[in-house]
């Protein structure tokens, strides 16, 4: 079997710093930089001709995040990389994967096209914001769920009398997993959104009084959602109210906003996305072991389905 390589961008160096350990071998030797004008220049240090090379990179924003993982994946494809595989813990404009109004582009599409354009064979995700966004990619795609890593951290707390609470209803079939493995009440929380990143929470519905409720999510934007929704099932009687959300993008006073909650006990977040702050209420939970795993599985071509069992 051809050599294994695992080289980071610059969006998450900590995270593939944790994959590599993990896997036990240090990263490729690889030099990004940026000349003054901004552009971005790529060189790989060392040989990986032949090799089946795994390239570590979240696309948040700012769009260089994007565009560092199409230049890396260019650089390999003509360095003669055997398979190129973009590991991405965060799949970036992943929110815009349908024309919900006119003259509006659909990004998760237009992205998976770079990604595939620019040479890579295979993508290694985590909580696509849209599980139908796999489907947009012509070559395979490997989706992994943080609710594996998160649930255990919930056990861990030994709650009692749990409901699990999606914040809207795109998060509903989130919540119903969660539910179903926390053996807790689902509750739904009725949202409309006037306008981009602003939330403003209508109704709850279900019982939460007297109970320990979490809310599930896959991001934490603005935090206005988590905000709302923690102050209405506080409101409505909840003992105490917990998060759980993949990707804290935490934009703008995110953090602020969350810590000023007296509502909101503490988060559960991952660190597919590095905080730009450490918080009392943000719980950071790693989940370099799960990509790992993956990693190796794949480059040895066997199946990952086993990844998505939870195991007490």
């Amino acid at each position: 079997m051809e050599e294994l390589k695992i080289v980071a961008g610059r969006s998450n160096p900590a995270l593939a710093e944790r994959i590599a350990e993990a896997l036990g071998r240090p990263l490729a030797q690889v030099t990004i930089r940026n000349f003054s004008d901004g552009e971005i220049w790529v060189k790989y240090e060392e040989n990986i001709r032949g090799v089946d090379l795994f390239i570590i990179q979240s696309t948040f924003a700012p769009a260089d995040n994007l565009l560092e993982l199409l230049i890396l994946i260019d650089a390999a494809r003509r360095a003669s990389a055997r398979r190129i595989t973009a590991v991405i813990p965060y799949f970036g404009y992943a929110r815009q994967d349908r024309k919900d109004q006119p003259r509006v582009s659909i990004t998760a599409k237009l992205v998976a096209n770079l990604i595939a354009g620019a040479g890579a064979d295979r993508v290694i995700t985590m909580d696509l914001h849209s599980p139908q966004i796999q489907g947009f990619f012509d070559i395979p795609l490997d989706h992994l769920y943080a609710s594996t890593m998160l649930i255990k951290a919930l056990w861990e707390e030994h709650l009692d009398n749990v409901a699990v609470v999606a914040p809207d209803v795109g998060s509903a079939r989130l919540a119903r997993s969660y539910a179903k493995r926390l053996d807790a009440d689902l509750v739904l929380v009725d949202k409309r959104r006037p306008t981009h990143n602003v939330a403003e929470v209508l109704t709850v519905i279900g019982d939460v009084a007297g109970k320990n409720a979490v809310i599930v999510d896959d991001i934490i934007d603005t935090g206005g959602t988590f905000v709302q929704c923690a102050e209405a099932l506080k409101r409505a009687g909840a003992r105490q109210v917990i998060g759980a959300c993949t990707h804290p993008v935490l934009s703008g006073n995110a953090i602020e906003r969350i810590e000023q909650c007296s509502a909101i006990s503490h988060i559960y977040v991952t660190d597919t996305i590095p905080l730009r702050r450490p918080s009392p209420k943000l719980r950071v939970i790693s989940v370099a072991h799960l990509f790992a795993e993956a990693i190796v599985r794949t480059h040895e071509n066997t199946s990952i389905s086993s990844l998505f069992e939870i195991v007490r």
